[in-house]
């Protein structure tokens, strides 16, 4: 088994950071570097999380077989006879885990992991940024913007660093060598994590278990999906209006800039980003034949259409997301009333108003049958959030105070190096492995799932459905990047795994030897590593009484709060636009099944109608008919070619329910003749059958 958990965890890992992008982000439409970029960077800060307890339980065997090497001599000189005898593994049970890890592999690979991680959230995915933004219509012009964009942020790193180099070369007394040069690099790196660490951690440590908590109460879930229908509508309406600007300039463009003109290919370009209708609007109004010369009229510059194609793609997107949302927190808020009203049914089984359009697999509705999911949605899933949101808090309340107290060692006051010393002494790996695995998945919970929730403006959003746009996964993939190192050196921390903070003399682990020696910034390693992290106290009590909630509110941002009057209004506007929603649906709903049920009922009479029609005729039946019924016929074949028109453009009407002006006539012979059909029965009690509901 030797090195096979770690290639099983890669392989996960792999297809886990492969799955959530696919969930975010849009594989078909998107620039495949942008997938490349963004996907290595969440794969490589989930696999640190998920080999860091495999480093853990091989750092702790290390220790245990050193510790055996160097006390089987002394006891080998001080014990004779039968204790002589006595194996050394008998007093130092030191066997190996199952997930061992040879030596010298964990080195290489975490200094690989690392420095890749490194180079992609401070070098590549800026600039990936700055192209995937650019609305430059080549390679080489998004490449010349995103080094113009990035010229500061790349220049403000040159400048620190060099004025460091200056004041190393000056100082005397100062002599680093390469190794310690990069120390204070990482070091750096990680003390700006950690900064961002602490205020995404306080956060989520008392978000997470108060959502599952919330999640239980039917009542709150459903008035702030109402109060996210109203804050939705604005932003459609905004996002609407907004790309409706954007087409009129685009418009005026394509009018203007003819099929002969030099800068044709970058409008062209433009309307290939443009929606379907917009494209074929603009292109039947396109008067090609006209050459550009003959008018003298002023063109746009190509700057001016870089900065049109940036604004297109920008709100070609916003409009999509908005549009793919919108009919989400629909569907989310017609099973919320759903699940409303199924709590007092008597039957105990689920009924749905809407049922869903995509065809659900036989297994799930074998299993997921209508009973199963009223005990499930009714009974038993708010019990199981609330006990899910009572665990979440105990953890919350043992990190919160593993956080206050790990700089103690003499006596251990954090929990969590409690924990891993119990299991140390009686080397139990699995129990190490999981409790680290446990612990270190919690931390990463609370702080990736801030990163996904948090909304800078339209600037930054993940929406998930494949809505998130390119810009956002790569700002998302620099978080994550510059967050995981110092997230694992805290946790290596809580455990007392790590050296400079415990200040024990024993063998670090591997991730914490590529780290190098904090000594060389000492008001680091023993100031701000240690009691910065104690703000995550604050942090969590001015997020329990949602103070950054209430400061948004103040300030113009309407937030989601039950004890204030705009809330309450925007709540009541959400409930009135999602009952009209449902009206619309159920008025589609009715209208199909009613045109499905007109199809079924007269279909098969048209269809014998045809067939009489083409029935053979024997010619002296045909002639003593044609002579006979010659004043019937004139009579009636007005009227029965209209009835069956009449019939047919009612089958095929969009709407059933619309009035049809052309049915009905001024003359009262030809409505009296339509009233009567060969055979016996009359139209008007068929008309009475179709339009009872009208």
């Amino acid at each position: 088994m030797s090195g096979a958990a770690l290639g099983l965890e890669i392989v996960f890992v792999f297809f886990l950071a492969l799955f959530l992008l696919h969930r975010y982000g849009d594989f078909k439409k998107q620039h495949r570097l942008v997938i490349v970029g963004t996907l290595l960077a969440w794969y490589l800060c989930f696999l640190i999380v998920f080999i860091l307890p495999l480093d853990v339980s091989t750092t702790i065997y290390n220790r245990c077989k050193h510790a055996a090497a160097n006390s089987s001599p002394l006891e080998s000189n001080n014990t004779i006879g039968l204790y002589a005898a006595t194996p050394v593994p008998s007093q130092h049970p030191c066997f190996k885990p199952w997930s061992y890890i040879p030596d010298g592999i964990m080195p290489v690979f975490w200094r690989v992991v690392y420095w890749t991680s490194q180079f992609l959230t401070w070098i590549l995915l800026p600039f990936m940024q700055s192209y995937a933004r650019s609305g430059g219509f080549s390679i080489t012009g998004k490449i010349k913007t995103a080094l113009i964009e990035n010229a500061i942020y790349y220049g403000t790193y040159l400048l620190i660093f060099g004025a460091f180099l200056i004041y190393v070369a000056v100082n005397p007394h100062l002599h680093l060598e390469w190794n310690q040069l990069q120390t204070i690099g990482i070091a750096a790196a990680n003390t700006w994590g950690l900064f961002l660490l602490v205020l995404l951690l306080g956060y989520g440590l008392v978000e997470i278990p108060r959502s599952y908590w919330n999640g239980a109460k039917r009542g709150y879930l459903l008035m702030k999906t109402y109060f996210k229908t109203a804050k939705l509508m604005t932003e459609k309406a905004d996002a609407e209006e907004a790309l409706e600007d954007v087409m009129e300039e685009v418009c005026k463009v394509n009018e203007s800039i003819k099929y002969n003109h030099p800068l044709r290919k970058c409008v062209d370009t433009i309307l290939k980003k443009c929606p379907t209708e917009y494209q074929e609007k603009m292109g039947r109004n396109m008067d090609d034949y006209e050459d550009f010369d003959e008018k003298r009229n002023t063109y746009p510059s190509e700057k001016s259409l870089v900065k049109l194609h940036k604004q297109v793609i920008y709100s070609v997107q916003r409009h999509r997301r908005t549009q793919v949302q919108w009919q989400i927190l629909l569907e989310q808020a017609f099973y919320l009333e759903d699940v409303a009203k199924n709590e007092t049914s008597a039957t105990h089984q689920f009924v749905h108003t809407f049922q869903s359009p995509e065809p659900e697999n036989r297994f799930i509705q074998y299993f997921y049958n209508p009973t199963v999911e009223w005990y499930w949605e009714c009974l038993l899933r708010p019990w199981f959030y609330r006990i899910l949101a009572v665990v979440l808090s105990i953890f919350s309340v043992i990190v919160v105070w593993s956080e206050c107290t790990f700089f103690s060692t003499t006596p251990v006051l954090s929990l969590f190096a409690v924990f891993i010393q119990l299991a140390e002494k009686t080397y139990n790996y699995i129990y190490i492995e999981i409790a680290c695995f446990l612990s270190i998945f919690f931390l990463s919970i609370c702080v990736y799932s801030t990163v996904f929730r948090i909304r800078v403006f339209n600037y930054y959003y993940l929406a998930s459905h494949h809505q998130t746009d390119a810009y956002s996964l790569l700002f998302s993939g620099m978080l994550f990047c510059r967050l995981t190192p110092p997230l694992c050196l805290n946790f290596l921390g809580l455990t007392h795994m790590d050296s400079s903070i415990s200040h024990q003399n024993t063998q670090p682990t591997a991730y914490t030897s590529i780290m190098g020696s904090m000594k060389v910034l000492s008001f680091i390693a023993d100031g701000f590593y240690i009691y910065y992290p104690m703000l995550v106290v604050i942090l969590c009590i001015a997020t329990y009484f949602s103070l950054g909630t209430r400061c948004l509110n103040l300030l113009g941002f309407q937030q989601f709060m039950g004890d204030n009057d705009m809330t309450s209004d925007l709540v009541d506007e959400g409930k009135e636009l999602i009952r009209r929603e449902k009206r619309k649906r159920q008025r589609q709903e009715e209208g199909e099944n009613r045109r499905r049920e007109w199809k079924e009922r007269y279909g098969h009479n048209r269809e014998d109608s045809t067939r009489n029609r083409n029935v053979h005729i024997d010619p002296k039946e045909s002639n003593f008919s044609d002579i006979s019924a010659n004043r019937s016929a004139s009579k009636y074949t007005r009227a029965n070619n209209r009835t069956e028109r009449d019939r047919i453009e009612l089958l095929q009407d969009a709407e059933p329910l619309d009035f049809n002006a052309a049915a009905f006539t001024d003359d009262p012979l030809e409505s009296e003749s339509e009233r009567y059909q060969p055979g016996g029965r009359y139209l008007s009690m068929s008309h009475c059958r179709i339009f009872d509901d009208v």
